[in-house]
């Protein structure tokens, strides 16, 4: 005997968000943090180092290197997409913007794929609420689409989605094909097509984007939750039980092509790192799982919970929940056993918010609306927070948080720049609507406990992304430390050596300072013509000053300075100017 779903909706609940509005909503989550900035260190700008790298001819497409140096994950890629970026781009198209637009893409693509792996596993027969006696229940159509509208909002009130989805690094990528895999899984029974090439396309570039492991491990975990249940009873169970092992084959089939693709381009490689069991390493993952999935984790709990009686049920499938459970418990994993903790766990969010949604028709009136207050006032204070630091930014008042300002980013000077303040002052306006709207009508929308938590992560994204833009590119980019640098030298010299530079410390030499970069060769240091040496402080050690020559470095060299990044100490670049008159390199 089936269980009754847990989900009571009449059919006045199932509003839908206006498509524009959902647009428009959208848009300005995905547009800041995209335009107007400056790579920001260290994954973005390494990301980008490789594609520019890529672009101009100095590595191997199929083996991407920079300084001589692999990238840290294994991905093609999204170094490739942003390579074509550099090179399709018109010449007055900075290279760091152009790589950003394929980006872009992948992230309105996934949060599309979200909305539309939503809606159709919110359409399938087990999801649907419960019919009412004489009718007046939630029509299965629009039930499905106001289900799918709380999923994409869900998804983007994810505190941890803003900044690494912002990012032009291999984890978008991951992102958007793991979101392309999950909406083909809960698409294959209505859209077949569609969802087999999405299927090859999410698993292949999950592969090709340094996460094969998983492609295979999700692509097997969906052929065994599609196996035909010979328990079910359907009208044509004959045909129904083909279908099914047609899709288990066919995801099985998937695994296998991507093992095999990723193994020929050779993009395996060992990436287990256990926790230690040191209590503060687990404290740091415990805060890391609440923090970055938050608001979603708690509407997840609710919807196991709610929806347990379906999900243990032998005669039910429960596919709507099974898939988002089975793409949550990967991730989590993942992140449990790498090192990139919070990268792996990104991967959780588009299932995780699934998930999610299908607690909006279980949620009572009270529990709505203490999730509704806690909202309002957490994301109005973080508000209300980014615009006292602005002001006494701008007019020393109040003096403690300029104060503050000054002490963690010395050097830093603000600004005041038109378009982000008009673009701030619009974002605030609208959220005090969505709030007045909120508390005043549409009480009875399926989306409206997730309207709030989406409209105040995007709002707060888009002041920080607008009011603290400077200061965040003052402190989280490469270009004052590369501008010191620079200062020091006075004149830009036709080439630098270089010695145990960071993979994102080389590339912001590169493209902030527009230097010609020449790794160090311990062995022929007297064949070099360069008259500076950079050296990195992991590699000469912490101490600011070094005056006693390296072994490696050579009596050649006499140490100038150090250089530090304003807002971390302990990062800095050592400097070395030539002791003894250039030699001049033979003509070849």
């Amino acid at each position: 005997m089936r269980k009754p779903t847990p989900a009571i909706v009449a059919q006045s609940a199932v509003m839908r968000l206006p498509r524009p509005a959902l647009w428009l909503f959208c848009m300005a989550y995905v547009l800041p943090g995209f335009l107007g900035r400056v790579p920001w260190k260290r994954a973005d700008i390494t990301a980008f180092g490789y594609m520019a790298e890529l672009a101009r001819g100095g590595s191997d497409w199929w083996m991407p290197t920079m300084g001589g140096q692999a990238p840290d994950v294994d991905a093609l890629l999204p170094y490739w997409l942003g390579a074509w970026a550099i090179q399709g781009a018109p010449q007055w198209l900075p290279a760091d913007l152009a790589v950003r637009f394929p980006f872009m893409g992948l992230l309105l693509a996934t949060l599309v794929t979200v909305w539309y792996a939503t809606y159709y596993l919110a359409h399938s027969p087990m999801a649907q609420p419960v019919p009412f006696a004489f009718g007046g229940e939630a029509h299965p159509a629009d039930y499905a689409h106001a289900v799918a509208d709380g999923g994409l909002l869900a998804l983007i009130a994810c505190l941890g989605l803003a900044q690494i989805s912002h990012e032009t690094t291999p984890a978008l990528a991951q992102l958007g094909s793991t979101a392309l895999l999950f909406y083909a899984a809960a698409a294959l029974p209505y859209r077949w097509l569609t969802a087999v090439i999405s299927a090859t396309v999410g698993s292949l570039g999950l592969a090709l984007s340094g996460a094969p492991s998983l492609a295979v491990m999700l692509g097997l975990g969906c052929a065994v939750i599609y196996l035909p249940d010979r328990r079910d009873r359907f009208d044509r169970p004959v045909r129904q039980a083909m279908h099914s092992y047609i899709r288990t084959g066919g995801f099985v089939a998937l695994a296998c092509l991507t093992a095999l693709c990723a193994g020929y381009l050779h993009l395996w490689r060992w990436r287990i790192d256990l926790p230690q069991a040191a209590w503060a390493e687990w404290q740091s993952l415990g805060r890391l799982f609440l923090w970055f999935t938050w608001p979603t984790w708690p509407f997840a709990i609710w919807t196991l919970w709610r929806w347990r009686l379906q999900m243990l049920d032998s005669h039910q499938t429960g596919r709507h929940l099974w898939l988002p459970v089975w793409f949550v418990g990967v991730a989590s994993v993942a992140t449990l056993v790498t090192e990139s903790a919070d990268r792996s766990l990104l991967l959780a969010l588009p299932a995780l918010a699934t998930l999610a949604a299908f607690a909006l028709p279980t949620l009572g009136r009270s529990l709505g609306a203490l999730i509704d207050w806690f909202t309002l006032l957490f994301f109005s204070g973080c508000a209300l927070i980014i615009w006292v630091v602005w002001l006494s930014m701008q007019t020393g008042f109040p003096a403690q948080p300029a104060a503050n300002v000054a002490r963690l980013a010395p050097g830093f000077e603000h600004s005041l720049t038109a378009v982000p303040l008009v673009t701030a002052v619009i974002a605030t306006l609208t959220w005090a609507g969505l709030v007045k709207w909120r508390i005043g009508r549409h009480r009875t929308a399926l989306w409206k406990s997730v309207v709030l938590p989406a409209g105040g992560a995007a709002l707060c994204w888009l002041l920080l992304m607008t009011l603290w833009l400077p200061l965040l590119d003052f402190a989280r980019s490469y270009a004052p430390m590369v501008q010191h640098a620079q200062t020091i030298m006075q004149s830009r010299p036709h080439c630098i050596e270089t010695l145990g530079l960071q993979r994102s410390q080389y590339a912001a030499l590169r493209f902030h300072g527009n230097l010609t970069l020449v790794p160090m060769q311990a062995t022929a240091i007297s064949t070099f013509t360069c008259p500076w040496l950079i050296v990195g402080n992991d590699f000469v050690g912490h101490d600011a000053v070094n005056t006693r020559p390296h072994p490696q470095i050579g009596p050649d060299w006499v140490w100038q300075a150090s250089v530090q990044h304003p807002s971390d100490p302990s990062e800095a670049l050592q400097l070395y100017s030539r002791a003894t008159p250039l030699m001049m390199k033979p003509a070849l």
